[in-house]
């Protein structure tokens, strides 16, 4: 017995060294000089202060800025720790109550917008976490958002285009708008005045 478990705790010894402490360390380190950012959570910082993540949708809820997805995370919207939608099909009653609300909410917000609302406005993602609406969605607020700052329309317009991210080497996925860094460079271009 002796001359099995000895040779079996060495291997366990060495494997949890090299997968539980070396590969892990390299991997960081690795990650940390090739891509500082990413490694660091793609964090955006304004005047010194982290304003937020790319990677994790905000909830903007002011009329002067972009919203973004619904998130479906408990206890708090876009709530990392607890990243997972709320599994709930087209026809449970919860969720057509939820998106009957958010639908609801974005007439109220803007009621002489008479466009159509894009789904991803109204619904969640899978994670709960989605930093990104469509370029729909960032046009459906435009008027909104153009009013609360007083701006134009063209303006917002502009300001979304230059934010558009296309798709994936041009094919893969749809072309998106990152609602922190739209924001972001809304306040750049018009400062919040607080209401």
């Amino acid at each position: 017995m002796a001359n099995q478990l000895r040779p079996a705790l060495t291997i366990f010894a060495a494997l949890t060294l090299i997968c539980g402490v070396a590969y892990p360390l390299a991997v960081t380190g690795i990650g940390s000089a090739v891509f500082p950012a990413q490694a660091g959570g793609s964090l955006v910082a304004v005047n010194g202060q982290p304003a937020g993540s790319l990677l994790i949708g905000q909830a903007f809820t002011s009329p002067q800025y972009f919203w973004g997805r619904p998130s479906a995370t408990a206890p708090m919207p876009n709530n990392a720790a607890g990243s997972g939608g709320a599994n709930q099909g087209p026809s449970n009653p919860a969720l057509l109550d939820a998106v009957k609300s958010r639908i609801g909410a974005l007439q109220a917000a803007d009621p002489s917008n008479s466009a159509a609302i894009p789904i991803d406005l109204v619904t969640a993602s899978a994670s709960g976490l989605d930093p990104e609406i469509s370029v729909a969605a960032a046009r459906y607020q435009a008027g909104r958002v153009a009013a609360a700052r007083k701006l134009s329309h063209e303006q917002l317009l502009a300001l979304i285009e230059r934010h558009t991210q296309p798709q994936w080497l041009g094919f893969f996925g749809e072309a998106r708008v990152n609602v922190l860094a739209l924001n972001l460079a809304l306040d750049q271009a018009s400062p919040h005045r607080q209401q």
